[in-house]
């Protein structure tokens, strides 16, 4: 079974339709386990309050998201705390916010990628020479997944 570290901006784009969120229902379709550190549910809310608040989701759509974010298939392997140095070490390694850091702690310790859909943590850490290969940008994912196509296949 392929796993993933999934990312808040991921677990959103399952809630509400965005960019990408089609991409983000193949992914949780596709029999992938799913890991993620508890943040992704404090960050989640927060977006889904920030498009509650500019008008884009009503109070019904922010109450359901939130129900359905919290019956979404997400394993919580490690808490916050076991995390924290990790994260701290990368995010000053990177020079990126530390609250992303968490998730690519996390992919590191479980050795699956982190999916997101954020382009500037994304290619931030594409660019590194050790850590490139710990996350994927979810318009990619679905492709990885899929794995490559054989010839005389469509």
């Amino acid at each position: 079974m392929n796993g993933y570290v999934i990312d808040a901006s991921v677990a959103v784009k399952w809630l509400v339709d965005e960019v990408y969120s089609k991409e983000a229902d193949a992914l949780l379709t596709s029999g992938s386990m799913f890991i993620a550190p508890s943040l992704v549910f404090a960050e989640s809310v927060n977006a889904l309050w920030a498009m509650h608040q500019r008008g884009d989701i009503s109070d019904h759509d922010l109450s359901d998201a939130v129900d359905t974010l919290l019956a979404a298939p997400i394993t919580l392997p490690v808490s916050m705390p076991q995390l924290s140095a990790a994260a701290a070490r990368l995010a000053s390694d990177l020079g990126h916010p530390a609250y992303d850091c968490f998730y690519l702690a996390l992919a590191i310790q479980s050795q699956y990628p982190v999916v997101t859909a954020d382009t500037r943590f994304h290619d931030r850490v594409r660019i590194h020479p050790y850590l490139a290969d710990r996350i994927v940008h979810l318009s990619e994912a679905v492709t990885r997944i899929a794995g490559p196509r054989r010839p005389g296949r469509s």
